[in-house]
């Protein structure tokens, strides 16, 4: 049996994620693992695709578009607070800050994130922006 774990969102970013976000990594269990994203205003991500985990998005607050794709089709839909979107296995991803504000989420990845070599980077619908 696990010890209970509590943990305040951080002060300042731990990492930045292989799309280019500032990454707060929060707890994570056997089955999943959360992180706090930061994208600056007017920033886009590069375009990745995840090689073993799917993941869960809630956009707290900002206004951007996150583009999806995968054998399926592709879509771009708005990235706004309160909404929450999937990043199915093998998806490609890209997204974008539109505006004065960052685009911030919350996400969570299943399993946990296992490490740098976990994304690649693919080609997307837009030019990689990142300060």
């Amino acid at each position: 049996m696990r010890d209970f774990e509590t943990l305040p969102l951080p002060d300042e970013p731990s990492v930045v994620a292989p799309d280019g976000t500032l990454a707060r990594v929060l707890l994570r269990l056997a089955g999943g693992s959360l992180a706090h994203f930061t994208l600056p205003a007017g920033a886009t991500s590069h375009a990745v695709k995840h090689r073993t985990v799917e993941e869960i998005w809630y956009f707290l607050s900002g206004r951007g578009e996150i583009w999806r794709a995968n054998d399926r089709g592709e879509a771009v839909v708005a990235a706004l607070p309160g909404v929450s979107i999937t990043i199915p296995l093998g998806a490609a991803f890209q997204f974008r800050a539109l505006g004065d504000e960052p685009l911030v989420f919350i996400a969570i990845t299943m399993p946990p994130w296992p490490g740098e070599n976990e994304a690649l980077r693919v080609a997307g619908p837009w030019e990689a922006k990142l300060p």
